[in-house]
This record gives structure tokens, sequence and C-alpha cells, in this order.
């Protein structure tokens, strides 16, 4: 298993390279470990295993062996460290364009998840060092079973497209493509906004969400000029930087 991932990883672009572990609790936190350490922009960790993934707010992200990916990439981007949180939204379109072309379309559902057929496919988690970040991605490529309490709301790419994908080659076309939308979280953000737009699930859709200032209802108008969610609630239109459990509601 090893060497089918150190082959793909020799079509990775610079300054992409790829570290494998047997098992890891979880890939980001293991990261942040290198990361302080002094690990050089583009490290890519994979887990074979991975014990606790973590998603947003500490959530658990299910990730079962030989049948997903779980990984991170160390990032030290160059821009301000105000648009690394846009971040998420590269990562979330390179996962998109990468399960798309397996024959599926796929949405973003801002901010972190990746959606086939309204079934979360990938989570992204997107968490800042002193002078890096960090991307941790899980996708479930051959699962073909979930625990009873997310079998209703998961997928994955065997599941919606039935090619049999190969993991390893499900992780270079994710890292060749994030290669280039990481470059476009400040010059050229706007042709990552459009792809964002064209997928975003929640477009029109009337939304329960939480934010830092409590719980919000409303129906979504689209993403705003800077990645942030545009809500109308009963207050008027709101830009909202971050919110967790998203969840449509109409």
């Amino acid at each position: 298993m090893f060497e089918e991932f150190k082959d793909v990883a020799e079509q990775f672009p610079d300054p992409f390279r790829l570290l494998i572990r047997e098992s890891e609790v979880s890939t980001n936190d293991a990261l942040i470990k290198l990361g302080n350490e002094g690990a050089a922009d583009g490290l890519t960790l994979l887990a074979l295993e991975q014990t606790q993934g973590r998603g947003r707010r500490g959530a658990t992200w299910f990730s079962q062996t030989d049948d997903a990916l779980a990984f991170s990439i160390l990032v030290r981007p160059e821009e301000p460290k105000a648009l690394w949180p846009r971040l998420a939204l590269a990562a979330g379109v390179a996962v998109a364009e990468a399960a798309e072309a397996y024959g599926s379309p796929a949405g973003i559902k801002w901010p972190n998840d990746v959606w086939i057929a309204k079934r979360k496919v990938a989570g992204i988690l997107v968490e800042a060092g002193k002078d890096f970040a960090i991307v941790g991605i899980g996708i479930n490529v051959l699962t073909t079973e979930f625990p009873p309490e997310i079998q209703d709301i998961a997928t994955s790419l065997q599941l919606e497209n039935g090619s049999n994908p190969k993991r390893a080659e499900v992780l270079a076309s994710i890292i060749q493509r994030f290669a280039l939308r990481r470059n476009q979280i400040d010059r050229d953000f706007d042709s990552l906004l459009d792809a964002v737009r064209q997928r975003c699930v929640l477009t029109d859709h009337h939304v329960s969400l939480t934010t830092p200032s409590g719980s919000k209802q409303g129906t979504v108008h689209g993403i705003g000029s800077g990645g942030e969610l545009l809500l109308q609630t009963s207050d008027g239109l709101e830009s909202l930087i971050q919110a967790d459990e998203v969840r449509i509601v109409g």
C-alpha cells in the first residue's frame, strides 16, 4: 500500500511532497507539531489509519482504514494571515474538482464540506499556526457502509459513481488542483470565488446555523466578494465570515 502512494507522490508539483504514516490520532495535530519544528511548505502527511480525526469545533470525522483518505497539508502562505481562512475555499474547490473527474457534479457546503447528491463526501479543517496553516482533508473514496447516525447524510466516490477509484490517484488529483487554487486566495481570488459560487449548495435555501453571536436562520443569497456567506434574516442582509452547524431547513 505504501508503494501505491509513493508512486503517485512522484507526480506532486513542487513544493509538495508526501510523508506516509501507518497510523495517526490526527493528521492535523501531527502536522502542527512538524510545522512548529520547522517543516517546509508543501509537506503532506497521509495516515493510512486515523483514529481520532477532527472536524470543525472538535467534531469527529469518520474514516475507515483502506476506504477513505485522511491527510493534511502544511502551507506557509506569502499572503497576509487575514486571508488564510480562504484556504478552506481553495481546498473545497480542489476536492470538488477532483471528485467531479469521477463523473458526478460536486457541491460546496460553505464553509468546509463537499457534497455529492446532497450528501457529504469530504470535510475540510483549516487551522493556523504562528507562521503556517494546516489544511486537513478527509474524503470517502471506497466507503460503502457508514455508522447508522450518518448513513443518511454521508456518501463516497464509490457509492456515487461506481467507478472503483484508486485512493492514491484521488490524492494526487487533489494535490495537483490545490497547488493551483492555493495561489488564488489573494491575486486571482475572483476565479476561486467563481468556482465556489458555481458549486454553492446553500444558495437560495433557508438555513439554520450557529455563529459566535448565537443561532441564526435565514435565506442564503450566495457568497460575498470576500468569501463570506450572505444571509438574509429578519434583521436584514448579513455577511457571515464563520459559522457552524449549517443546516438546510427549506
